[in-house]
């Protein structure tokens, strides 16, 4: 069946794939047909994310891509790819009266300096393909303003930058770039008790769309500029947040 959408043939390495978006990334990928290269600290929850993985010939690698001989390993293991997902990412809540290094290094290492480093070494290793495509999640707080979400928002609009420049540099070898910038997600790591349920709602309710968004609506937008729809888009990025950024 003709399906310009598809991901077949296609093997794509999905970062932070032990939970939430990047788990449902990768089983949505699986399920158009790729091969998935799964990675995330977790071991046990990556492998629960393996074995949910439609196909065969799927990978998982643990590891913490904020330790370098750890990022390095992942690279020499993982095999040729045609498709990256740089997901893998951390909140932050503070204000900015009370930020410390240490706040700052924990949220910039995951969001912005571990997917930063994790696609050089991919390239100096010639471990992504010609045509392949690479998605970085960002978020809106890269955007908008949000009190304590400065350190987050921050990160993210950094890697939304970076996204760019990846776009511009890695184009003669038809590689593309792009970025994602969702609203809040309905995941487990909202329902942490940070925050009540009640105020889970009130904020809900915020929303034009009146909801927040599903993991699988995210991984919708990944598979398409993953696949050979969106060849000539790069150095783009995307809202997709239920309305809440509307003017």
């Amino acid at each position: 069946m003709y399906n310009p959408f598809s991901l077949n043939g296609k093997t794509i390495l999905i970062t932070g794939a032990s939970s939430g978006i990047g788990k449902t990334a990768a089983i949505e990928c699986a399920k158009m047909g790729a091969i998935c290269i799964i990675t995330g600290r977790n071991e046990k929850r990556l492998n629960e994310t393996l074995a949910l993985l439609d196909g065969k010939g799927h990978i998982a690698i643990a590891a913490d891509l904020t330790v370098e001989e750890e990022l390095n390993l992942l690279v020499e293991q993982c095999p040729t790819i045609d498709g990256l997902i740089n997901n893998a990412g951390i909140g932050s809540n503070k204000p900015i009266a009370f930020y410390k290094v240490s706040d700052l290094r924990q949220i910039y290492e995951t969001n912005t300096f571990a997917p930063m480093l994790l696609t050089s070494r991919l390239i100096k290793k010639k471990k992504i393909n010609v045509g392949a495509s690479i998605v970085f999640t960002s978020s809106i707080a890269a955007l908008t303003s949000y009190f304590g979400n400065g350190i987050y928002g921050t990160a993210k609009a950094s890697l939304a930058t970076f996204s760019l420049y990846c776009a511009r540099e890695l184009a003669s070898n038809k590689i593309r770039a792009n970025v994602i910038m969702p609203g809040m997600v309905d995941t487990p790591l909202i329902h942490d008790g940070a925050l009540s349920e009640e105020d889970l709602k009130a904020d809900m309710a915020r929303y034009p769309l009146q909801r927040y968004g599903k993991p699988e609506e995210i991984a919708y937008l990944m598979i398409y500029l993953l696949s050979d729809a969106a060849a000539w888009i790069t150095g783009q990025s995307f809202v997709i947040d239920g309305g809440i950024t509307l003017k």
